[in-house]
């Protein structure tokens, strides 16, 4: 299979990268730019392709997601990629992924990086600056958003696996060295729910840590706060899931 992951220089992007190659699939990784490029040496060494794009940037994001159609159908994206401070949250977290949902080929499987944290996050969309100039939400706000994003593709899109993951607090340059979760499962749950032939990873829908299916948020599967999610992000990019 072919798979994109998104912040893929370091932590649970690289090792998601490098595990899925060892298993035998092709793998597109991203870098923010051509700085972070020594850092996706190892996967690009064993033949993985590369795109850069800054993801806190719109219109780098629109470009990213050409460069990724240039080369080809996906057949799985691992929305990867995220930030858990500053004014850039609410861009790299919801946005980021939004708009490559929206601009590329249309996969046949799709998995969305959320956190434990989202059960804090806010429902309130109204006035928040999606832009990133203003830091108006907090990192469980946008994880909440990415949590219903990915649960929203899944009732709109049926013929796309649509499912949003916990990797749990491991140890990485964001979790920080004192993490106490097992970074190998951290990104194990990705990598199955984008290639396995197991059952339970064919479903859609789904929050899930440790390749357990678990319950998020209530509001995550309120269609009418995914809905206005939506409106609220096809507002400010021009671009539908229609």
């Amino acid at each position: 299979m072919r798979v994109l992951v998104t912040g893929s220089a370091d932590g649970l992007g690289l090792a998601a990268a490098i595990e899925l190659q060892k298993a035998g699939h092709d793998v597109v990784v991203h870098v923010r730019n051509r700085d972070r490029l020594d850092g996706v040496a190892e996967p690009v060494d064993a033949g993985a392709q590369v795109v850069v794009g800054d993801l806190a940037e719109l219109e780098q994001v629109v470009a990213l997601a050409d460069q990724v159609n240039n080369l080809g159908r996906m057949d799985a994206v691992i929305h990867n990629a995220g930030v858990n401070e500053g004014s850039s949250i609410l861009p790299v977290n919801v946005v980021a992924p939004y708009v490559l949902t929206a601009s590329l080929q249309r996969p046949g499987r799709l998995v969305y990086l959320s956190s434990g944290m989202h059960r804090g996050g806010s429902t309130r969309l109204s006035g928040l600056d999606w832009s990133g100039r203003r830091a108006t939400a907090s990192y469980s706000d946008s994880k909440l958003f990415v949590t219903a994003l990915s649960a929203a593709v899944a009732r709109l899109w049926p013929d796309v696996l649509s499912n949003a993951v916990d990797p749990g607090w491991v140890p990485t340059r964001m979790g920080g060295p004192n993490a106490p979760d097992d970074l190998r499962l951290g990104h194990l749950t990705q990598e199955w729910l984008a290639t396995s032939t197991d059952p339970a990873a064919l479903t859609t829908g789904g929050y899930w840590r440790h390749q357990r299916r678990v319950e998020p948020h209530p509001a995550v599967g309120d269609e009418q706060f995914q809905d206005q999610l939506l409106e609220a992000l096809s507002g400010v990019t021009g671009m539908s899931l229609a």
